[in-house]
Formats: C-alpha cells, structure tokens, sequence
C-alpha cells in the first residue's frame, strides 16, 4: 500500500480495484478473448517470428518497421492483466514474447528488427519516418508495466539498455545529437521509466528530445539530405517535396514545442507528444511548457473534438483538420487517437488539477475508445465515424495493427484512470464500483465505490479507516450533469465546488458513507453553427453516453429518419441489449420516384430508438448516424 504521492498523481495499480457491472465484462473480455486472439495474429501475422532474425531478403513477410510496438503493446495489456491474477498460460506466453526480445537485442541494447536484418547498417538514418524511437517507447512503457505487475526485471532491464543506447547516441557527441522522433511516442515513455527507476538522465532525455523539434536547422532535412532518399514513407507522400510546412506540421516540428499553440497533423503523434510534454511539465515545473499544454488543449477541445471524444477529421493523413471541420461519414477519428486523448487528458488533469480534462477523458473512454472493439473483443475499428451508409465494420486485424492491442492496455489499465491523490487526500476521476486504498497519516485508508454508472447516476462511497483520519475528498462533478445531490451519512450536505470538483474536506469517521446523485435524463445536444457538416442536426446524450441511431432497431435507413424536436426523450431500459438506449417520436420520409421533385417526401409517425455510440456494428452491416435531422413537419 502506498502513501499519497507528492503530486497529484494515479494511485499503483495494485491499489486500486475494479469490481464493476460496465467494466468488468469488458475487462475479462480483454482476458479471455482479445489477448489470446491478438497473440495468435502476432504469431501468424509474423511479428513473434521476425524477433528469431532469421528473415533473409526474397523471404516473405518483410519485418515491418513497427512491429515492435505491437508486440509491446500486447506485453503490456497482459501485463496488467497479470497484476490482477494469475494466469498461467498468459504469463508462459508473455514470458517467450520477452525472450524473444532479448534475443533480438544487440549487444550494445539496439533493437528493431527491421533495421537489423531488412536495412542493416542504416538504423537512425530515417528517423522521421521509421517509428524506431516510437518502438523503443512502446517497448520501454511494457518493460516498466510488465516490472510493476510481476516483479520481474528482465523486460525492464532489457528496455534500460536500450534506453541507455538512445541516451548515448541522442546526446551530446553522439551520432544523433540534436535528433528526435518522427511519431512521437518515446517522451512519454522515458518520463515512465525514470519514475520507475529514479535515474534523472531518462527524464532529461525525454526533454532533450521534446525541445529538439521544430528547430532550424531543420533535423529532417538534413538527414533526408545524408540518406539521399525521401525515407521510408516517401512513395506514400509523394508530394511531400513539394509540400515542407505542411508535412512538418504533420510530425509536430513546424514550431518549436513551447511556441505551439494550434493542434495540426497526424492526430495520434500529436496526442502523444502532448502527453509527454505535460508529464515533463509536471516532473520539471516548467510554466511556458505547461501553458503549450493548456493551449494546444484549448484548442483541440473547442474546434476539433468529436462529440464521441474522437480526434482527427481528415483520413487522407490520419490528422486534425482545419477548426470545426468535423465530418460524419468520412471522418477518422482513429481509435488510437481516442486513447491518446484519454492519457494526454489524464496528465493535464495531474498537472492542473481541473476535472475539465477528466470530463473529456469520460467522454473519449465510453465513447471514441469502447467503440473501437466490438463485444466479443475480436474485431475492431481502426476509424470510428460517426455516420455510416451500411458498409462499415469492424475487422479482425490491420496490416498497421495500433488500435487492436492499444484498446487493450487501455482498458486493462483502467485503475490508473479511475482516481488521483495528493498530498491533501483522494479524487475520484471515474464513477466505477470498487475500492481504491492509500495510506494518510500513518493509518490505512480505503474508499469503495458502489454504482451502476453509466446507467444510473446514483455513487455511493464509504470510507473505511482504523481510525479518524482527516483528508480531501474530491469528487468530480461532470460537466454534463446539470445539478446534483449529496448525502454524508445520510444527511443533506453542501460541498464547495472547486475546479470542477466537490470537495469534502473533512476527519473522516470509520465506515462514513457519502452518496452523490446525479441526474441522467437524456438531453439534446447542438453542434456550433460552424459545425457544417452537422448543421440542422441534433444528437442524443445521456450521461456520459453518446446515442445514435441503427438502421436495425429501426426498420429501415437511418437518413429517412427525423426527429421532433419537440418531442420528450425516453430512457428505455433494454436487458436484451443490457443498456439504456432512448426512444423519442419523430417521423420517416418515404423515398421519391425521382432524383430531385417538387414535392416534398411524404412522411408518417415513427419511434426512432437511439442506442449507445459504443454499441453500434455488433448486430451486422447497417445504417448509422450518430447526428439525426429535426423534423419541421
């Protein structure tokens, strides 16, 4: 058990516990379906063999240049699964995957396989486009969870040595001094590993790198000038040459990082640079560091922010599109960008102490993140639209398979989300059943969760403790809840509301139950007039739930459908689904005999039922739209 941290941070996950009606199916589900389903694409897919070195040019399956990063990524989804119980063929499976590894590992730490048997001799030479650094980070961040859930060092050793190369050749007099990553991803890594380890020269490599982008003389140039060749993606990007600006702003090195203010490019790089400069932030103190964070967020969150909390409009480069350009049908809104934007938002939320970042992460996590796995974890989404003419579904694998085993360390991880601590006591971030417990004060504290959040707003906590104990209890109060009511030991009681928390800072008496009750009626949500590609539309939310409408509950196409905007919203309780979906009245348009008429479409009375975002495409290929037209009949 551990005391409260010196900041503001997510308690060990060994301390918190998840016991939850919404969660916990999903959890086991990562257990018992998409981790076994997911090693058995890494081993057929190629990826557990090509760490054998043994692939010789003319062999199939060339090893990619991430391949690394999938395998870390599963490493670290079972990992902490493993801290939760033993399963011993998991942790067997585990277990080969890290030997691997170490066999692949140069004796100097290097490791990537593709530029040990495809482009020997060339590894650093395309730093911009040949995710050796993001691979280094992903593998870093399973060495550190792996240690922390088992105990055991030898992924962690492994990732020190080759973090230790990264140091030698990044630094001063190395081969890459002034270099840094094209897919951000590393920064944020090395943050983990020197909290893990206590070595500063981690910390200080990931800010060395951090404010080495987006300096002139220009890094990219110069290497793509030594290789001579357009790098890795170069067939890809043709226009490239031709387009310098943009294509820096695509890797975030357009602007140096404190100087940034505006969210541009591949959406997944940014969220994760993001969330390694507000780690950095909050290690270092740094305010102009800090207030990039505040404003790039400020910007992502009121001109490009999905109402599902998915990131990234345009699909031609995985990226953020101009403000308020937010399209439904052939919108991106990857998964990984959904998961980004749940760990930057959890580290502005350390770093600030304003429940406003964990308001967005909620609304990513239940919608843009759980959207992207469907129910019985073996098929996914790599887009998430929020629109779909009935040809969209999710796939059993990607030939850039990211989101797959990202979705599971995600939700495998949901302790580190669901609170925070400091040195004043204990916030709760997320509203799921189970305990979370900290040392204050030389006695041992536990707060346990009762809840059937999403579906019901009612959270019960009781704090147990050996004896009185005096701390803060903060609770989040969601931006969507339009009031609420609170109960300490059963009488009425008025909390000071406090960045968006309610605070009960009080002694707390073995066995004190506080209930929080929040409204969820479901509401109408606007989009802003500059929204066009919503405009006139209306969507459905309850809670923290985005609805849409299926072309399967539905009898028919989703566009035929409108609403009344007059008419009441109906929370449904639906066991067979196990969710509450809502209904309201509105009316179907008949088709026209001819592309364009005079008339307008004749129109009757239906029930348009609307089911949660997350849900949709587990029931077969159909019509979906999460934003639905008003009816002016």
């Amino acid at each position: 058990m551990s005391e409260a941290p010196a900041r503001r941070g997510p308690l060990p996950i060994a301390d918190v516990v998840v016991d939850d009606a919404f969660w916990s199916p999903r959890r086991e589900t990562v257990r018992t379906r998409a981790l076994p389903h997911q090693e058995h694409q890494l081993r057929t897919g190629g990826q557990f063999e090509a760490l054998k070195l043994a692939w010789r040019p003319g062999d199939e399956r060339e090893p990619h240049i991430f391949w690394e990063s999938d395998v870390a990524k599963w490493i670290e989804a079972a990992s902490y699964t493993l801290a939760r119980g033993h399963d011993p063929d998991l942790d067997a499976s585990v277990d080969e995957a890290i030997a691997l590894l170490e066999g692949a590992q140069g004796p100097d730490g290097y490791l990537n396989v593709h530029f040990t048997v495809v482009r020997p001799g060339e590894r650093f030479t395309d730093l911009r486009d040949a995710h050796e650094l993001y691979c280094a980070g992903h593998l870093i961040e399973a060495g550190v969870a792996h240690h922390a859930a088992t105990g055991k060092t030898r992924l962690l050793d492994l990732v020190r040595r080759l973090a230790d190369l990264v140091d030698r050749e990044f630094g001063p007099g190395g081969s890459c001094e002034g270099g840094y990553d094209g897919h951000p991803e590393i920064e944020l890594a090395l943050v983990k590993l020197y909290r893990a380890t206590g070595e500063r020269r981690y910390l200080d490599l990931s800010l060395r790198l951090v404010d080495s982008r987006g300096r002139d003389p220009h890094y990219f140039a110069a290497e793509r000038d030594r290789r001579g060749t357009e790098g890795f993606f170069g067939p890809h990007f043709l226009d490239r040459p031709t387009r310098p600006e943009w294509y820096r702003e695509y890797v975030q090195d357009h602007a140096p990082v404190r100087e940034q203010s505006e969210a541009v490019g591949h959406a997944v790089r940014a969220v994760y640079l993001y969330a390694g400069m507000a780690d950095l932030a909050l290690e270092t103190g740094d305010a102009a560091l800090r207030a990039a964070c505040e404003r790039l967020w400020d910007d992502v969150v009121s001109t490009k922010l999905y109402l599902t909390g998915g990131i990234g409009a345009d699909p031609s480069r995985e990226a953020f599109g101009p403000a308020y350009h937010l399209p439904v049908t052939d919108g991106y809104a990857e998964t990984c960008a959904a998961i980004g934007l749940v760990m930057w938002a959890r580290r502005m939320g350390a770093l600030t102490g304003e429940a406003k970042y964990a308001d967005v992460l909620e609304r990513a996590l239940y919608n843009g993140v759980v959207s992207g796995a469907s129910a019985d974890g073996t098929r996914y989404f790599y887009p998430n639209p929020l629109a779909s003419d009935g040809t969209v579904e999710r796939s059993e694998w990607f030939d850039c398979a990211c989101c797959p085993p990202n979705y599971a360390r995600l939700v495998a991880s949901l302790e580190e989300y669901a609170y925070t601590a400091d040195p004043d006591g204990l916030a709760v971030e997320l509203y799921v059943s189970g305990s979370a417990r900290f040392d204050r004060d030389g006695a041992s504290v536990r707060v346990s969760q009762s809840t059937e959040y999403p579906w019901d707003g009612r959270v019960a906590l009781t704090v147990d403790t050996e004896t009185p104990v005096a701390f803060a209890l903060r609770l989040r109060l969601p931006d969507w809840a339009p009031s609420h009511t609170l109960t300490v030991g059963g009488e009425p009681f008025e909390a000071p509301l406090e960045s968006g928390y309610l605070v009960l800072d009080r002694t707390w008496a073995p066995g004190t139950e506080v209930v929080l009750d929040l409204p969820m009626a479901p509401t109408r949500v606007h989009a802003a007039p500059a929204v066009a590609a919503v405009h006139g539309r209306t969507a459905i939310q309850r809670g923290p739930i985005v609805y849409c409408a299926e072309e399967i509950d539905n009898a028919g196409p989703v566009p035929d459908l409108a609403v009344d905007p007059h008419a009441a919203l109906r929370a449904v309780p639906d066991p067979d689904l196990g969710v509450v979906r809502v209904d309201v009245d509105g009316v179907r348009e008949r088709p026209i005999d001819s592309l364009y008429s005079t008339e307008r479409p004749a129109a009757e009375p239906t029930v348009i039922r609307t089911v949660p975002y997350y849900s949709w495409a587990n029931r077969g290929k159909g019509t979906m739209a999460v934003w639905l037209r008003e009816s002016a009949r």
